[in-house]
């Protein structure tokens, strides 16, 4: 089957639409070491698979080094990953304790404006990951829940530009107001006999176990996988997303995994 022509030539646009109905975006992650620092701070970069082994790069992340959390910078330029740059399209911030994390678009922090800005301007929260320590200490499987906002009848994102911490999707989500948000969780893995360890079907785009591998769904609808991202190499993993995610959205989630401190391998 032809694969559908996803279009990428606009990577700013591109990267915030959410992906056609019907079609799963398949796109790997390679995780760049190198360097005198890049073992605390490596670069991970987003690129979609094409047929015959083609690769278009779509997207570039890299934790910042003087912050007191773990903030990761997502750019469309791979060779420029400043905040300040032309090509700054992200950013994806933890909490103290590593636990929770927000992805944010380009906008403007409202903390950071004394003026009313217009609401346009005005930084929107793409998604929200949980991370819970799970009951059975750091052997099994981890708990995330995923909060991205709705979408509305046209199939459009609905706008979420908080301007205080009472408007944030983790503030929506954990005083139950979910009206307009969707809240996602990691389907859970079934323990197999054979391997002895905790395993999810793939269908052979994961091909390492990982405590880092998971798949993302909606409790309506546990078959329909929303996003998937596992290892198939030592620095390469493969980052799959359906409908309504979009990528900027995928490749912070994957980014927040990789972070968070209760990913104990």
């Amino acid at each position: 089957p032809n694969e559908p022509l996803i279009d990428v030539d606009d990577l700013e646009e591109f990267a915030v639409r959410p992906a056609p109905q019907g079609v799963t975006v398949k796109c790997r992650i390679t995780r760049d070491k190198k360097g005198m620092d890049r073992g605390m701070y490596p670069t991970y970069y987003l690129h979609l698979e094409r047929e015959h082994g083609k690769k278009v790069f779509l997207l570039a992340g890299r934790k910042r080094k003087k912050s007191k959390t773990s903030n990761y910078l997502i750019s469309i330029d791979p060779t420029d990953l400043s905040r300040g740059g032309e090509s700054f399209i992200g950013k994806l911030r933890s909490n103290l304790m590593g636990t929770k994390f927000t992805v944010y678009d380009n906008g403007v922090n409202p903390m950071k404006t004394t003026s009313s800005l217009e609401a346009s301007t005005l930084r929107q929260e793409l998604a929200a990951i949980c991370y819970e320590t799970n009951v059975l200490g750091f052997k099994g499987p981890r708990k995330m829940s995923v909060i991205i906002p709705g979408m509305n009848m046209d199939h459009e994102r609905v706008s979420i530009r908080p301007r205080n911490e009472h408007e944030t999707l983790l503030a929506r989500w954990q005083n139950k107001n979910t009206e307009s948000v969707i809240e996602l969780h990691n389907k859970t893995p079934v323990w197999n006999d054979d391997t002895q360890s905790y395993v999810l079907n793939f269908h052979g785009r994961v091909t390492q176990a990982s405590v880092k591998n998971f798949q993302i769904i909606h409790d309506n609808d546990p078959d329909y996988i929303v996003m998937q991202f596992g290892r198939v190499a030592e620095d390469v993993f493969t980052m799959d997303y359906n409908y309504p995610m979009c990528a900027l959205q995928a490749f912070a989630i994957a980014l927040s995994s990789f972070d968070s401190k209760l990913a104990c391998e």
